[in-house]
């Protein structure tokens, strides 16, 4: 099971196992991890588990679909490294990802 290294707005950091094939909002979820609310169950409809994919792992997840695109420009603070949670699946490669939540879903 990859593990995958949340880190709050305020530093605090929240380590989960993901099964493979799960997504970043779903482990978040599941596991409690404050910052990631995902309100449309993953459906990519609401952007509320918006991410910052941490630089060195970007590029491993591909470019965000439309949909994705059009959602992300509506969230605050929008950065390059920013993800809806619901789009980026994990996988074995990714064991160690470190994804940064933002100070707020809304």
């Amino acid at each position: 099971m990859p593990l995958v290294k949340f880190i709050g707005h305020d530093g605090t950091t929240h380590e989960v196992h993901v099964d493979t094939g799960t997504s970043i909002m779903r482990a978040a979820v599941d596991n409690d991890v404050r910052g990631i609310v995902g309100e449309c169950g993953g459906s990519c409809v609401c952007a509320t588990c918006h991410c910052y994919i941490h630089e060195s792992w970007l590029s491993k997840f591909g470019e965000p679909n439309e949909s994705e695109r059009g959602l992300l420009e509506c969230v605050g603070d929008l950065k390059p490294n920013s993800r809806l949670g619901c789009q980026v699946t994990v996988t074995d490669e990714f064991d160690g990802m470190s994804v940064t939540l933002p100070p707020s879903q809304y």
